[in-house]
């Protein structure tokens, strides 16, 4: 593959009844009618920076086309090596058209980018104080597909859950996941020098859909790229962003792990990458990961970012490579990682072999969006000049200063508390060559020891869309009435679970309320959660 690098020195470097706790259901409740709350007085500035409009300009448009670059250069690997690396002999192809011709034949690779541009719309139609519900809203209702901790989320509002309870680990399997991490990018971008005011935007989006290391993942992405404003450091970046992480947090513990393997071997990135993953790789409690090597978990991701920054040292090149055969989620990896350099370095900066063809798809609207990526240039600087005077800052035609904020750390937050993986069984055979899930007619009872559980699997349809009726019992008790629609973008993404149950046996019984002849519900696997040891 052709190299381009920078003259860099090392130092820059739907749920018709969810039964839930009261307080939940009240939260579900608040009134959009309100006024929206005052804006938050500007936290105090420990120093100030000045830079030019055309600089902040610059650097906006930097990330943006970075971020764009690095997920077109890693998604044809994206979970195409599930803890494993991407080995050497697997070229990684780009070429002047590869941009366009992503953009225009593959439009899905950039739903990192419209999650985030879905929410700049939301800046932009309801002010920089706009609620979390009106996020919430923002993205439930779009006609793009979701997953995860997404798609959960989705769900959840759309069925009267609204946040931060749509995001909550009770009430989202999938609240660890990477989703808020890989479209946190616009938070940062408009708050640059401000982690705190940063973090104040991630609450009000992340927690929509995800809680704990899934949360921190995007305050931490958040603050990298606000720090990288008024720091050329790498490692500085990545060790102020981090202590804005609970130190008590696995995610905290897993970058200064990464931060450590750098220390002790600055020179071998596969060193530090092993090292990570023997500790951390069969750590994913979300339930398509438990005990699988596909890994889809924030923190491990977010490792992978870092090992390409700190590993890459600056070289846009490296740093992309590096952050996209570290595996697992490959494309949004080398996104965030060289969106973070190109807000140090700005657009400019960014090496001319990268930016093959760039320049041909920037006034394209992305998919399921009004936005190109010369509108997003403009509106979050826009935001920004806003944020910069809110947060105590000056903004004039020539230049900004910016009231550089002390980053605060952020509450503790454990999803899954004292959960530990113990099985998980699969309800899938292989008949014909093919995989076939258990089909479920009427009911389906299952037992198990422990603490909690997820059922996974699909409703589909081959006529109209329909929308199965399902309850859960567990222990002889009904806890649940879901609504199932076989409709892809409003489907419920796990079919139920329940967690922090008392330890020990438990019998489950799934029962369908409304079976029919044109939709089914087929069952592809339970997973099952103990009770952590006490030390």
């Amino acid at each position: 593959m052709k190299e381009s690098t920078l003259p860099l020195s090392r130092g820059v470097t739907r749920l018709a009844l969810i039964i839930l706790p009261l307080t939940l259901i009240l939260a579900a409740c608040g009134d959009e009618t309100a006024a929206p709350p005052a804006p938050p007085e500007a936290p105090a500035a420990s120093e100030t920076v000045t830079m030019s409009t055309d600089t902040l300009r610059s650097k906006i448009r930097g990330a943006w086309a970075a971020q764009t670059i690095g997920v077109t250069y890693g998604f044809p690997v994206e979970f195409r090596f599930n803890s494993e690396r991407v080995p050497d002999e697997r070229e990684l192809e780009w070429y002047d058209g590869f941009l366009r011709e992503t953009f225009t034949e593959r439009p899905g690779v950039y739903d990192d980018i419209y999650m985030d541009l879905t929410f700049v719309q939301v800046l932009e139609d309801r002010g920089i104080d706009a609620p979390a519900q009106a996020f919430a809203d923002a993205f439930a209702n779009a006609d793009y597909s979701l997953w995860f901790a997404n798609q959960v989320a989705r769900y959840n509002v759309l069925n009267g859950l609204s946040p931060p309870e749509s995001g909550h680990w009770r009430n989202n399997p999938a609240a660890d996941d990477i989703d808020f991490q890989i479209e946190a990018d616009f938070a940062g971008l408009m708050t640059p020098g401000m982690v705190n005011s940063a973090v104040e935007i991630s609450d009000r989006v992340g927690h929509i859909m995800n809680y704990g290391d899934g949360w921190y993942g995007g305050v931490f992405v958040a603050s990298m790229y606000s720090i990288a404003f008024v720091e050329d450091d790498i490692e500085t970046i990545v060790r102020r962003a981090i202590d804005v992480i609970p130190a008590e947090s696995d995610f905290h513990r897993i970058i200064q792990d990464t931060l450590a393997l750098h220390d002790e071997n600055p020179d071998d990135w596969v060193h530090a990458w092993q090292g990570i993953h023997d500790r951390w790789a069969d750590t994913d409690l979300g339930p398509r990961g438990l005990m699988s090597p596909f890994n889809i978990d924030a923190k491990i991701n977010a490792a992978w970012v870092v090992l390409g920054l700190l590993y890459g040292d600056g070289d846009f090149s490296r740093t992309l490579e590096i952050a996209t055969r570290a595996g697992d989620d490959a494309d949004c990896n080398p996104a965030t990682a060289a969106g973070i350099l190109g807000t140090i370095y700005g657009y400019e900066g960014i090496p001319d072999f990268w930016k093959q063809g760039l320049s041909d798809i920037e006034g394209l609207d992305f998919a399921y969006t009004t936005i190109s990526l010369d509108d997003a240039y403009e509106l979050s600087y826009q935001h920004a000049l806003q944020m910069i005077e809110r947060g105590g800052g000056s903004v004039s035609d020539a230049e900004v200063t910016i009231a550089v904020q002390t980053p605060e750390i952020v509450p503790f937050e454990d999803a899954f508390p004292a959960h530990v993986a113990t099985e998980r069984r699969s309800l899938v055979t292989t008949g014909d060559g093919r995989p076939e899930p258990q089909f479920l007619n009427d009911s389906y009872s299952f037992e198990f020891d422990g603490i909690g559980f997820a059922l996974m699997g699909t409703a589909t349809t081959e006529g109209d869309d329909h929308v199965f009726e399902a309850e859960l019992h567990v222990d002889g008790e009904l806890v649940e009435t879901a609504r199932w629609p076989t409709e892809f973008t409003t489907r419920r993404f796990y079919l139920f679970w329940r967690y922090a149950l008392d330890d020990g046996p438990h019998e489950v019984e799934v029962r369908l309320l409304n079976p029919t002849e044109t939709a089914r519900v087929g069952l592809e696997g339970v997973v099952i959660y103990g009770a952590e040891a006490d030390d």
